[in-house]
């Protein structure tokens, strides 16, 4: 396990989270909304099932989990993260764990559910997460899961493209790497629904702001240092070529909302 968490990669992004644990709520919109619409694929009741929250965050969903009546496991790759959600949701029935989603320190057929929203997008295989969420889900248990797909966040990654040709945005699966990670990891039985969900800004720095408010401005292979005011005034001018009849600016999310029945 620990092994795991300390490659380069793995720290980077759990750094670039934990930076980001006291930020995240004020910037998570989306995110609130992508966990709401998972959510509603659950039971209404959860009472007396063990419920493992899978990339928790600040435990937003992880405290409605509670509130369904689930004992909770909330895991993240982030300790900061973990301890924002231990200060939301309380000991009570409730379980914290440093965990990588790709090598859970779970036992096999621990769990009844898994809720993991927005969070294995930053794995390096979809398979590896999807193989350990079925190997530690008891038989008949169900796992609810969203990504982001390849078309997210086009249109940044276009005003960056006219910038310079470095990668600026993380490069998101496709809806066939999907199918081809569930198959991989024997997770037969299904459903998919891809919601195109888009947000709206009044500048592309505002778009910033808020990726970097929730962590995820860590790209693998991007230089960390500061960007000029000069560059973000020309990724501006370039995003605007985007704007509405109302002068507001889309930020587009491809979303993938999954439920393996197991």
């Amino acid at each position: 396990m620990a092994e795991r968490l300390l490659t380069d990669e793995k720290s980077a992004i759990a750094q670039a989270f934990s930076r980001a644990a006291n930020s995240y709520d004020q910037h998570a919109e989306f995110q609130r909304d992508v966990g709401h619409r998972l959510l509603e694929l659950l039971p209404k009741s959860l009472t007396g099932k063990v419920v493992l929250d899978l990339g928790c965050g600040t435990g937003y969903f992880s405290r409605l989990l509670q509130e369904r009546g689930a004992q909770v496991i909330c895991a993240d790759l982030s300790q900061a993260m973990l301890s924002q959600a231990q200060r939301r949701c309380g000991d009570k029935g409730m379980t914290y764990l440093l965990a990588d989603a790709e090598s859970l320190p779970l036992e096999s057929d621990s769990v009844d559910f898994v809720f993991s929203s927005l969070a294995l997008q930053w794995c390096s295989s979809l398979a590896a997460p999807l193989s350990e969420i079925r190997r530690v889900t008891k038989p008949l248990g169900q796992a609810a899961f969203s990504t982001l797909l390849d078309g997210s966040l086009c249109e940044l990654k276009r005003a960056w493209s006219k910038i310079d040709s470095h990668q600026h945005v993380i490069d998101f699966i496709t809806l066939s790497d999907v199918k081809i990670a569930l198959a991989q990891s024997k997770c037969d039985e299904h459903h998919l629904n891809f919601p195109e969900i888009t947000v709206w800004y009044s500048s592309a720095l505002s778009l910033m702001r808020d990726l970097k408010g929730i962590g995820a401005g860590h790209v693998s292979g991007r230089s960390q240092g500061l960007t000029s005011r000069r560059t973000l005034l020309n990724v501006e001018k370039q995003y605007q070529t985007f704007k509405n009849h109302q002068g507001l600016l889309p930020a587009t999310y491809q979303v993938c909302l999954g439920v393996i029945q197991l």
